[in-house]
């Protein structure tokens, strides 16, 4: 990944709050010339006796993640008519994230969002917690039951 323009970092998964994140980020990286990166985070698998059947689990799940993947980047690229990139990393969440932040001094900011109801999310728990004064990018939280127009208006 080219680390010359900057870029807005989404964690995606198939929540709404993750495609409020990703609206955001992409009409955001468009108004200011930035760059979308899309990560997914792959949980580790639990060791199984039979190490065929663990391969066999591990890659159906990163041909799920490719395919939610390409469909989230489709989205971003029917926004704004540019595709972005995306990484595809297996751990835990939030040590993915910040090897992907630290990593990449591209990144001008980790856009995540809240949940509508209930707690934020432990990703926004997190980042805008216990690491918001540490990190090397900014962090944007976007309120997961803000309206999509509501979103355009403020991007």
């Amino acid at each position: 990944m080219s680390e010359a323009a900057d870029s807005f970092l989404v964690v995606v998964d198939d929540t709404a709050e993750s495609s409020k994140a990703l609206r955001f980020a992409a009409l955001r990286a468009q108004h200011t010339g930035a760059q979308v990166v899309l990560l997914h985070v792959l949980k580790p698998t639990q060791f199984l006796q039979w190490g065929s059947v663990q391969k066999e689990m591990e890659a159906e799940a990163e041909d799920t993640a490719r395919a939610l993947l390409a469909g989230k980047a489709a989205e971003v690229e029917a926004m704004t008519g540019i595709r972005p990139t995306f990484r595809l990393m297996r751990g835990k969440p939030v040590e993915a994230v910040l090897e992907l932040l630290t990593g990449d001094r591209s990144i001008r900011a980790l856009v995540l969002a809240a949940a509508a109801k209930g707690k934020p999310g432990p990703l926004v728990d997190f980042f805008a917690g216990e690491r918001a004064g540490t990190l090397p990018c900014m962090v944007m939280i976007v309120p997961g039951g803000i309206s999509d127009s509501d979103l355009d208006r403020l991007t």
